[in-house]
């Protein structure tokens, strides 16, 4: 995001489009994200958010943060977040390329265990060596939480 700003109402939008309904809405909505990436564009470090770009636009992004889901505190220290790859765009290992970058960030932030939830995609993240650590329930909905070592 340090590297392209300007592009966090659009990031948002894709974000709370994709994952809102894990969310309350009054505690993370359309502002409330926008918020957030404008903040992260102020950094290089966690939390922050790593933004894959194409002919000048973006096409996918990934988050590093502290906290993923209030219903998770405790859980972890750092969570990756937010993984979205347009669907045009999908396919092409851009949304690995974003996890890969996300671990070597956690991995330099020296973070011991990264997290991450996720309702469907435990076979692309176990094979990028992340492990399934079990069922859990976010907001009524079924997901499971996963870690990895960054190295």
């Amino acid at each position: 995001m340090a590297d392209c700003p300007g592009q966090a109402a659009r990031l948002a939008a894709w974000h709370v489009g994709h994952w809102g309904h894990f969310y309350d809405p009054a505690d993370w909505n359309l502002a409330l994200a926008t918020a957030e990436l404008e903040d992260h564009a102020s950094r290089r470090g966690r939390p922050t958010t790593l933004v894959a770009m194409q002919d000048d636009a973006p096409v996918g992004s990934v988050s590093l943060v502290d906290e993923d889901a209030p219903e998770f505190r405790g859980v972890g220290e750092a969570w990756l977040a937010s993984l979205f790859v347009l669907e045009p765009a999908r396919g092409r290992g851009i949304g690995a390329a974003l996890v890969r970058a996300c671990v070597a960030l956690a991995a330099r932030e020296r973070v011991p265990r990264l997290w991450l939830f996720t309702p469907e995609h435990v076979g692309f993240y176990a094979a990028l060596g992340w492990r399934d650590q079990g069922a859990a329930t976010l907001r009524g909905q079924p997901v499971h939480l996963m870690d990895i070592v960054p190295a």
